[in-house]
This record gives structure tokens, sequence and C-alpha cells, in this order.
């Protein structure tokens, strides 16, 4: 397994975030680069998606789905979301199209849904019919069997693969790891706190899904064990899914999703309680448990994750890049099978990166995000030659 290696948590302001966003060039190993500023006046973006007319469409965490065209925000966020349930980091979530949306117009929405009381939330995924900047036939496909009074935790990263099979990714909400560790929501699979999920596109259970026919165990569940994943890519050759995940103080996870699989949070892991530095795991590793690719320690809190395929870095073409926010950097990984070789940190102190991917024009663009709601911008890195 290789770690990477530990770094200092940068602190740094919207305005140096913003002065680094207009910077000139920045070099890296393989390519320079520099960030631009694409849209800005975003609240809280958390996902950027883009559809096949060059749209770029982005969810702001209070509720609102917003469209950038032709480089300009719209300024009317699009009517026919759900109701969301805001408040700590729950709110709207990701954003997907669907793999034929040019002939269907089907797009998914990832939120925090709240109880008809209010008093609990869970996370839940929609898909609607986006035209004519509106959504439309708005249905839900899922709602998870993660209900808490908690606003943390929710995951709530979607992805499709070649098969056109709909990965959900769920987090632990915030279930204090204490105790019995083995009787974790997350080891437990009558339910879905720190789940992969697994469905087709209108929400039905794959018959070869892992646990399907275990009586004991939620038929919808892909692995298990996980704390709180923000990040989902699958491979573009070999299918694998790709997850990262964050630890608590220290311990950020990439790993590699496998059918029915055990990934230990929170029996194993690299991380220690907040504050008191206290030990939560039993230790690092246990027979049955799944190891990760790669960690951090100290942790960059991993948020938004993408394999590049594009053209305009051939060189970084195949790697995998993850956002962090408490590291306030983009890092990028050179990827053997499964193996992490390398580990490059680029645009760092741009600001917190909630979410990286990849355009239709091939530009990598980051969704920046401030913790207290400031307006902050979407940017991309744009090749520049030596």
């Amino acid at each position: 397994m290789n770690r990477a290696i530990p770094s200092a948590a940068v602190l740094a302001c919207f305005v140096a975030a913003t002065a680094v966003a207009q910077s000139s060039t920045q070099r890296s190993a393989l390519h320079d680069y520099r960030v631009v500023t694409v849209a800005e006046g975003l609240i809280n973006p958390w996902s950027i998606a883009f559809l096949p007319n060059g749209d770029m469409l982005v969810t702001e965490r209070p509720g609102r789905l917003r469209v950038v065209r032709n480089g300009k925000l719209l300024p009317d966020p699009v009517q026919g979301t759900p109701t969301v349930r805001m408040g700590g980091q729950g709110g709207l979530l990701d954003v997907v199209p669907h793999p034929n949306f040019a002939s269907n117009r089907l797009l998914y929405l990832s939120y925090a849904k709240a109880s008809a009381d209010t008093m609990q939330g869970t996370t839940a995924v929609v898909r609607g019919r986006f035209e004519n900047d509106r959504l439309t036939d708005v249905k839900e496909i899922f709602e998870a069997k993660v209900w808490s009074v908690g606003r943390g935790h929710h995951g709530s990263r979607l992805a499709f693969d070649k098969n056109g099979f709909l990965f959900i990714t769920l987090g632990d909400r915030m279930a204090p790891p204490s105790g019995l560790l083995e009787a974790h929501p997350a080891q437990d699979l009558t339910n879905h706190f720190g789940k992969t999920i697994r469905l087709h596109d209108d929400g039905k259970v794959p018959a070869n899904n892992p646990f399907v026919n275990n009586v004991a165990a939620l038929p919808e569940i892909w692995s298990y064990g996980h704390r709180n994943m923000q990040g989902l890519a699958i491979h573009p050759t070999t299918g694998d899914v790709f997850t990262i995940e964050h630890g608590p103080q220290g311990g950020d996870e990439v790993n590699v999703d496998e059918p029915g699989k055990n990934y230990g949070w929170p029996v194993v892991g690299y991380g220690v309680n907040y504050r008191s530095g206290a030990a939560i795991h039993t230790g690092t590793h246990r027979v049955g448990m799944e190891q990760p690719i790669h960690i951090w320690v100290p942790s960059i809190a991993t948020s938004g994750l993408m394999f590049y395929t594009g053209d305009k870095f051939p060189e970084w073409k195949g790697n995998l890049f993850v956002g962090g926010m408490a590291g306030e950097q983009l890092v990028r990984l050179t990827i053997d099978g499964r193996r992490v070789m390398t580990e490059e940190k680029l645009a760092q102190r741009i600001g917190r990166v909630r979410d990286v991917r990849q355009g239709t024009d091939g530009f990598i663009y980051l969704a920046i995000d401030n913790r207290d709601g400031q307006p902050t911008p979407i940017v991309r890195l744009e090749p520049v030659k030596r």
C-alpha cells in the first residue's frame, strides 16, 4: 500500500483563493497550467456536471441547481428541484446526467431529505427530465435507510458505470465510533449507513448484486464499512469503482470498492479521535476487511474524484484527481491497475476544493467552497506551453 507524504493543512481566506484563481503560470511535473475563473457568486457549490451542449450544471447546497451557459451564470435557479433539509453538511448535493441524456434528458440529484416532522433526515436520490431549463416529472428512485437527527456524513456521490448501473455513496451519518466497534451501523448490513449502493437507472435492484440473496442484508448494498465517501469515479478502462472517503483526524482513504467487501470503518483505519487524539480503531488491519490503496495522514478532507480522459493535458491522461478541502489543493495520483504510484499537489491555497470534473472541452473544473457560505467561484485548469 502506498501512503501520502504528510502535509500541513493550509489556512487561507477567500481573498487569497480569488488571487490564485487569477494567477499566472503554475508549474507541475508534466504540465504547466494556469487557474482561470469560469463563474463567480455561487453559494456552497457542491457538484459540477456537464451536458452534451456544453452547459455546466452546479448544485448549491442551500437547495439550488444553477446553469452556466456560454461562460455566464444564469441568474435564475432551475425550477423543479426537490426541497432539501439544509444545514450542517446537508442540502442539495450531487448532480449527474444519465449516460443517454442526449436522448432521454434524465438528470439525477442526491440530497438531504427531511422526515415528515422535519426532526430527522436521510439521503435520497431523484431523477427528472431537464428541458427548457426546468426539471419536470421528478421521481424519487432511492431513499436511504440512514435516518438521523444529525446533519452530517451524507456521502451522496453518484456515478454510472459503463453497463448503465447507478452507484451511490452513503456516509455513516456521524454515528459515534465507540463501544463495540463491530456493532457500528457501518458494519450492519440491515441498514445503509456507510455503504456503497448499486441500482438500475430506475432505482430497481440488480439481480446480481452481492447481497441480493442474503435475507440478513439489504439487497441494494454493493460494499460496506465506509465512513463518509465524497468522491466516486469509475475507471474508464477497467470499470473498477473508485471511492474516496474522509477519515476522522487522519486516515483519508482511496478505495477500490468491490462487491460484498467490508472496508473496515470503524474497526480498522488510520485516524484518531478529534481533539483528544485518542485511538478509535482496534488496529489498521484485520482479516476480512479491505485495505485502502492510498491514505493521507494528516487528512486533506477529500471531496470530488475524477479520472482524466481528455486531450488538453495529454501527460495526465488516465490519472486520478482528488479535491482537498482542509488541504486546499488538487491532488493528482498516477495509477497502475489498483496501485497508486505517485502523488502531486496542484493548485494549492486555492480554497476548499469541493468537486473536480472534466469538462466537455477537456479542461479540468473545480468547485470552490467556503465554510461560512461566502460566494465562491468555479475555476478551471488550462494548459500553458513551456
